[in-house]
C-alpha cells in the first residue's frame, strides 16, 4: 500500500516488523450469492516509552518487551500531545471481495484513497485506507471451482471464490473485484505494563 503519510506508513511497518511480528488476528469470512468477501484484522498495541521531538521519534515498547522506534512525519497532527506511557493500538485491515457482476467494456483498474487523521486538538491517530477496483475478464475457472484467473489491465490473477458464484459465470465473463485495506491508529492516554 503506497501511503504518503510517515506515521501510518511506520504503523504498517509496525505490524510486519520483527519486533512486533506476532499481533493478534482474525479472519472472517462472509459468503452471499453474488459475492464472497474474506476481511483479515491484525492488531499491534504497544505502549510509548521514549519520544524525541527533535526528530519526532517515538519508541514503543509491545507487552513481550519488544521495542520498536518510529518515526512521525510533519503530517502527523497532535504530535506533541504524545506522553511517556500512552498505549498505541495500531489495526491493519484488509478485505477482498469478488463481485461476479457481468459487465461489458474494457478492463480497467481504479484506485481510491481516503485520509481521516485525527481533528487538531484530540489524541493523535487517524485512518487512512485504499480501495482499489478491478474489472477483468474470466480466463480460467479451476475445475473444483475454487478460483477462477482473471485478465486485468497489468496481467492476469488468480482469485479464491465461493462455487456458488461460478453457476452463471464462463470463461470470457467480466468480473468486477474489489479490494480494499486501511490502518487505523489510536492512541489511549495512561500507562500499559
Amino acid at each position: 500500500m503506497k501511503i504518503p503519510y510517515v506515521l501510518v506508513a511506520a504503523a504498517v511497518a509496525m505490524i510486519t516488523c520483527p519486533a512486533f511480528a506476532q499481533p493478534q488476528t482474525s479472519v472472517e469470512v462472509k459468503k452471499e450469492t453474488d459475492k464472497t468477501t474474506v476481511t483479515g484484522t491484525a492488531t499491534v498495541i504497544a505502549t510509548v516509552v521514549a519520544i524525541n521531538p527533535a526528530t519526532r521519534t517515538v519508541t514503543l515498547k509491545d507487552k513481550h518487551g519488544r521495542v520498536e522506534e518510529l518515526e512521525a512525519g510533519e503530517e502527523v497532527r497532535n504530535f506533541d500531545q504524545l506522553k511517556v506511557g500512552d498505549v498505541v493500538t495500531t489495526e491493519y485491515r484488509e478485505a477482498r471481495s469478488l463481485s461476479l457482476r457481468k459487465t461489458s467494456g474494457p478492463r480497467s483498474a481504479t484506485e481510491r484513497q481516503t485520509l481521516h487523521p485525527a481533528a487538531s486538538g484530540t489524541e493523535p491517530g487517524g485512518t487512512i485506507s485504499r480501495e482499489v477496483t478491478v474489472v477483468g475478464d474470466v480466463v480460467a475457472i479451476d475445475a473444483k471451482g475454487k478460483h477462477v484467473t482473471i485478465k486485468e489491465p497489468q496481467g492476469t490473477m488468480d482469485v479464491l471464490v465461493n462455487p456458488e458464484q461460478l453457476k452463471n459465470i464462463r470463461q470470457g465473463d467480466q468480473v468486477e473485484i474489489v479490494h480494499t485495506e486501511a490502518v487505523a491508529i489510536s492512541v489511549t492516554p495512561g500507562t500499559s505494563k
